[in-house]
């Protein structure tokens, strides 16, 4: 099995650095256009999004594949991946150099290995979640192959919370920490698994936006936390998500949860 794995590490890793070379090239440079929910696509998004689903059928012919830019529709596939390919368009059209390219392997619906990849910073995460399966393998969490942790601090005015532009609303309830808006719900929750923020919340984030963190956060001590009806994962066969959302809070330690939750679980009934 570590033969396996060392495959699937190694082509997440060459195929985001092959991918992130030519975004470079693009990037802000780019004029956008509007997909159906307002949210920005470019042809850069567009090409990513093929170049990568055709590395995997050819590297893993049996794998299934669900992106952001084409299929949204899991098939029920026991191997699957989940491809955003730019995560941060706005930024990486206005030149805002936090964007990523975004990879979540699934085994039966469920994340177990994330790599992403931010090419204007030379950062590449990675990680390994098996939760409460049977596997041998061991969870960890990584930044250019160095071990990451949550941090274990409480909050203060020297520490960092994380929010989405549609969940500025939450700040009325004086959350006690310094506020960050990054642009990229990758970032967003990667910081946490860091150490950099104690948490972050995300009103509207897609499958493909999380897919790709889950194992990486949870692997590094942090805890998702659900604010909507229903939880992404496991992906149920026949669901189309191309229009679902997921509100989600992060924190570093279950400690930390019943002093964010209550200040952001609003936006989870919106």
């Amino acid at each position: 099995m570590a033969d396996f794995w060392t495959e699937i590490y190694n082509f997440a890793q060459t195929t985001t650095a092959r991918i992130g070379t030519k975004l470079l090239a693009d990037y802000g440079q780019l004029k956008p256009d509007f997909k159906a929910d307002g949210s920005l696509v470019t042809q850069a998004d567009k090409w990513a999004d093929q170049e990568i689903q055709n590395a995997i059928y050819d590297h893993f012919p049996s794998h299934d594949v669900l992106t952001e830019e084409g299929t949204h529709v899991f098939s029920g596939a026991e191997w699957c991946w989940v491809i955003d390919p730019i995560d941060g368009t706005t930024n990486f059209t206005r030149g805002i150099p936090i964007w990523g390219i975004s990879l979540g392997l699934l085994y039966q619906g469920m994340p177990i290995f994330g790599y992403v990849h931010f090419p204007n910073i030379n950062q590449s995460f990675h990680g390994y979640w098996y939760g409460n399966s049977q596997s041998n393998e061991s969870n960890g969490a990584f930044l250019n192959n160095i071990p990451i942790h949550t941090s274990k601090d409480d909050p203060s005015n020297h520490h960092c919370f994380n929010l989405c532009s549609r969940s500025t609303a939450a700040l009325q309830n004086n959350i006690p920490c310094k506020i960050r808006m990054l642009g990229v719900t990758t970032y967003d929750f990667l910081s946490v698994a860091t150490g950099a923020a104690l948490g972050g919340v995300e009103t509207t984030p897609k499958v493909w936006d999380l897919a790709g963190i889950w194992p990486i956060v949870q692997a590094a001590g942090g805890v998702f936390v659900n604010l909507g009806e229903d939880t992404p994962f496991p992906l149920q066969e026949g669901e189309d998500y191309g229009d679902r959302s997921f509100p989600t809070l992060v924190v570093s330690r279950p400690e930390l949860i019943p002093t964010f939750k209550p200040l952001v679980e609003f936006l989870g009934k919106r």
